[in-house]
């Protein structure tokens, strides 16, 4: 594919995952975060088995460098995922 039709693949999804979680109640936010950090677990095995190619294959150090940035976004958003649910369940404890 060209970049012109990844750029235009990637507006499309962008626009289309806007409408979708603006239609979203606010009951259904914590169940969709819950769903959400479960992805953000596969990104991390993801961007930790490309880290691991990336070194076996002797790859450049930068390669390495970007899997291991990769890895640590990934995990953030992990981590402030869960933050975010436990607070939202907090709420509704008495």
């Amino acid at each position: 594919m060209s970049e012109l039709s990844l750029v235009i693949l990637f507006a499309i999804a962008t626009f289309a995952g806007y409408k979708v979680i603006s239609q979203v109640p606010s009951l259904l936010h914590t169940p969709l975060m819950s769903g959400t950090n479960a992805l953000s677990g596969v990104t991390v095995l993801g961007a930790l088995s490309a880290t691991a190619i990336a070194r076996t294959q002797g790859d450049s150090a930068i390669g390495a460098f970007l899997g291991c940035i990769a890895i640590i976004m990934a995990m953030i958003n992990v981590v402030g995922g869960f933050l975010v649910t436990d607070r939202m369940l907090r709420m509704f404890k008495k």
